[in-house]
């Protein structure tokens, strides 16, 4: 499997809702980091333990999948059901075709302040 496919296959698996299947893609040794919240997962055992904890896992929407080689990013909207949807970017560091590494980031959107509005695009 490509990097490009394994992220996807990834997106496509927690979409389904199927904590079990992540196992096809991430290592068994596989460490997640989210620095936001200062947490980091460690194996198997414990990612599957924090998504099958989660109330609903998010419906993800990728807006932008790029990478090489070991080393993929994905820029996202994460939909938790609760009419917030989220803006995320995962960084998927590889090893022999699975992920060993991920750093997520999420925000809630926010109101760009007007002082800036002269010089930015809004999108």
């Amino acid at each position: 499997m490509s990097g490009r496919e394994t992220v996807e296959a990834l997106i496509a698996t927690l979409n389904a809702g199927d904590v079990d299947g992540m196992d096809d893609v991430f290592h068994e040794d596989a460490v997640m980091d989210w620095p936001q919240s200062g947490e980091r997962i460690v194996g198997g055992d414990n990612r599957r333990g924090v998504y099958r904890a989660f109330p609903k896992l998010p419906t993800i929407t990728p807006r932008r999948i790029l990478g090489e080689g070991d080393l993929w990013v994905v820029e996202a909207g994460l939909d938790y059901g609760d009419e917030a949807e989220y803006q995320a970017v995962f960084i998927f560091e590889l090893r022999d075709g699975k992920i060993a590494r991920e750093t997520a980031y999420w925000s809630l959107p926010f109101e760009a302040p007007e002082w800036r509005e002269q010089w930015v695009e809004r999108i």
